[in-house]
C-alpha cells in the first residue's frame, strides 16, 4: 500500500500515509470465515473489520502522541467514509485495489469462476479513480488474468 501511495501521490499527507499503513492492522484477528458466505456476510465482515482497524489505529496513534484530530482523520480514511468525495480516501481505495490486482489476484482467481471475477473486478473498477485505472492498466499481469481484467473494464 505504501509503495503504491508513493507512486500515485508522493506528496501525500501524513494522515493518508498513516491510514495506508494502518488499514489492515491485525486483519487475521477477524477471519472472513467467521461470517456467512455471500454478499451480506462479506459486507458485514468488511464493515466490522474497518471499525476494528480504525479503533486499533486510534489506540496506537494516540499512544504515539498524535493529536485527536489526526487520529480522527486517519480513522475516517480507514473506514472509507468519504470515498468519491475526499481525494485522500480515493487514493487509499486506489492503493488497495492496485495491491489486490498486483499481489492477490493471481491467488484469488482460481477459487472463482470467470463471471464472478469479472463482477468483482467491475465493482473494484467503479471504486477507483481515473489515476487508479491508468495504474491498473499498466500492471504486468499474466495473459489470462489480464484478459479477465480487460473483460471486466470493457463493458
Amino acid at each position: 500500500m505504501s509503495a503504491w501511495l508513493a507512486k500515485l501521490a508522493p506528496d501525500a499527507s501524513e494522515q493518508l500515509r498513516l491510514a495506508v499503513r494502518c488499514q489492515h492492522l491485525r486483519r487475521w484477528a477477524i477471519p472472513r470465515s467467521d461470517y456467512p458466505e455471500g454478499k451480506v456476510g462479506y459486507l458485514r465482515w468488511r464493515k466490522e473489520s474497518s471499525i476494528a482497524h480504525a479503533a486499533l489505529a486510534g489506540d496506537i496513534l494516540g499512544r504515539a502522541g498524535y493529536d485527536a484530530e489526526t487520529v480522527k482523520q486517519v480513522q475516517s480514511l480507514i473506514k472509507k467514509e468519504r470515498i468519491k468525495h475526499d481525494a485522500s480516501a480515493q487514493l487509499l481505495e486506489d492503493c488497495a485495489c492496485l495491491v489486490f490486482l498486483e499481489h492477490e489476484f493471481a491467488g484469488f482467481a482460481p477459487k472463482h469462476d470467470e463471471a464472478k471475477l469479472v463482477d468483482i473486478l467491475r465493482k473494484s473498477w467503479n471504486k477507483m479513480s481515473s489515476r487508479g485505472h491508468d495504474a491498473a492498466l499498466g500492471l504486468k499481469l499474466p495473459a489470462a488474468l489480464r484478459a479477465i481484467v480487460e473483460r471486466a473494464v470493457s463493458t
